[in-house]
């Protein structure tokens, strides 16, 4: 079994070699992952920290035959919960603002980091995209939500901790409007691989918490 530090290792070796497609400048690349290290690695994160970006990356490999653009959505990856504080409600559009002057540093084509801003503004409201690669992100975004119940659990338990500055009667009723807004849809997974796997227990585990709250 993969040791904590052998997973971050190789999150830190796919990011490093990533970067290294578009730039030579290893120092750069280093102060990128630095960053990135850092911000996902800070207390408050419960859940949005670096064992989420692995959970990402093992789903998204799943489906990499299915995406077109793969260095665009591995940087959206990388960069779409960058900047991540549960008492503001603009950290999607904090984090694409760093992913495109990240990408634009290194040169990155326009229509990428385009693509890439688009890709984590997505993750905001998990609507349909009406692009298959955004789509196929914004979905293994969400897998959690389809995991076994149990593990669905210590998700909400991790999510309620990043938001501990808000007593019970705030964050209940927050909440239920985040659980309401994805049973609502009409399908919580927009790509059919994702809809098969995740949507049944996915919306089991939304009306089981709901109720609970």
């Amino acid at each position: 079994m993969e040791s904590k530090a052998d997973r971050k290792d190789q999150l830190r070796k796919r990011f490093e070699e990533l970067v290294l497609r578009y730039t030579n400048d290893v120092p750069l690349v280093y102060s990128f992952w630095a960053e990135i290290e850092t911000k996902y690695s800070r207390k408050l994160r419960h859940y949005h920290n670096l064992h989420h970006l692995e959970n990402l990356l093992e789903l998204l490999i799943e489906v990499k035959s299915l995406i077109k653009d793969w260095d665009v959505t591995l940087f959206a990856l990388f960069y779409h919960d960058l900047v991540y504080n549960p008492a503001r409600r603009d950290n999607e559009e904090k984090s694409a603002q760093c992913a495109e002057k990240r990408l634009e540093s290194i040169n990155f084509p326009k229509r990428g980091i385009d693509k890439c801003v688009k890709m984590i503004l997505a993750t905001a409201g998990h609507a349909d995209a009406g692009d298959d690669d955004i789509n196929l992100f914004t979905d293994a975004d969400l897998a959690i939500l389809g995991c076994d119940p149990a593990r669905y659990t210590g998700y909400t338990e991790q999510v309620r901790k990043e938001y501990r500055i808000y007593p019970d009667i705030l964050y209940k009723p927050g909440r239920r409007k985040v659980l309401q807004h994805f049973l609502n849809m009409e399908r919580i997974f927009k790509t059919d691989y994702f809809y098969n796997k995740f949507e049944t227990l996915a919306r089991k585990n939304l009306n089981s918490e709901l109720m609970a709250l």
